[in-house]
C-alpha cells in the first residue's frame, strides 16, 4: 500500500476538487457498484467534518463525521468508503483509525456510533464496535446500528 496523505476538514474548507473527488468515490461505490439508487448528496455534508485519504493514484479512502450532539449524543461516522483499487490492503482499518483519532482530537474521546452494512459487521466488530439494536433496511441494503464505547 502506497503512502496516504490524509486531509481532515470541515465542509466549508473542502476545495472544489476535494468535494468532487469525495462525491465521485461515494457515488461510484454506494450508487453504481452496490446498485443502490439513492440521494448520496443528502444535505448533511455541511454539518460534518470530512476525512479524505489520497495516494498518487487519487482519492483512495473517505469518511464523514458528525460532531457529538448533531444527530446523536455520540460522534457519528458515516459514508466509510475505499476505492476498489485499494481494497483488501488494510486501508479501511487505517481510514477508521485515522477518522477516530481526528474526531477525538476535535471533540474529545467518547463513544462513536455508526450504521454498518450487514456484510461488514465482522470488520467493524474487529475494531471494537458492537451491535446495539436490531437490523434494518436502508435503501434496500441490510444495516445494523453499532457503537464503540
Amino acid at each position: 500500500m502506497s503512502s496516504v496523505r490524509w486531509i481532515w476538514t470541515p465542509f466549508a474548507e473542502l476545495s472544489l476538487v476535494q468535494l468532487y473527488d469525495a462525491l465521485l468515490l461515494r457515488q461510484a461505490v454506494f450508487v453504481v457498484e452496490q446498485d443502490c439508487p439513492y440521494l448520496d448528496a443528502d444535505g448533511d455534508d455541511p454539518r460534518c467534518h470530512h476525512l479524505l485519504g489520497y495516494s498518487a493514484a487519487g482519492l483512495d479512502a473517505y469518511l464523514r463525521v458528525y460532531p457529538p450532539g448533531d444527530t446523536r449524543d455520540e460522534i457519528v461516522i458515516g459514508r466509510v468508503v475505499t476505492h476498489q483499487r485499494v481494497r483488501r490492503q488494510g486501508l479501511g482499518r487505517r481510514l477508521m483509525a485515522e477518522g477516530q483519532a481526528r474526531a477525538f482530537a476535535a471533540w474529545g474521546e467518547g463513544p462513536i456510533w455508526l450504521s454498518a452494512q450487514a456484510y461488514l459487521l465482522s470488520f467493524y466488530q474487529s475494531l471494537g464496535y458492537r451491535v446495539v439494536g436490531p437490523g434494518y433496511d436502508e435503501d434496500g441494503i441490510p444495516h445494523f446500528p453499532m457503537r464503540r464505547p
